[in-house]
């Protein structure tokens, strides 16, 4: 039951943010639904294997290269689930950056 809260829960902060940034577009609730979907098996499952594999660029930027490695596999998902849409590189790396804050703040007030 919990999974589900958190999935619903992070398709509305989706749905939110998506609002908020002019360079992100979701046609509808159940597009964020899907997203929020997409992005927890990303995270999942093929994101500790780029971690890993970009590990010695990760090192080296200081840990910028991570905010990059989440804007792009942003990108990914605007490309493979219809109804959701981001217009760029910069829009996907907001996006990130203000989705994991809003995801962490809201998260915590989840029991």
């Amino acid at each position: 039951m919990k999974i589900l809260i958190s999935w619903i829960v992070s398709a509305l902060v989706i749905f939110c943010v998506a609002y908020i940034l002019p360079g992100v577009h979701v046609a509808n609730f159940t597009s964020a639904l899907v997203v929020a979907l997409v992005l927890g098996i990303i995270n999942a499952f093929v994101k500790p294997v780029l971690v890993i594999l970009t590990l010695p660029i990760t090192i080296l930027t200081l840990g910028i290269f991570y905010l990059i490695l989440n804007a792009l596999i942003i990108l990914f998902v605007g490309h493979i689930v219809p109804g959701f849409q981001v217009d760029g590189f910069l829009w996907a790396l907001i996006f990130g950056i203000v989705l994991s804050i809003a995801n962490s703040f809201v998260h915590n007030f989840l029991p």
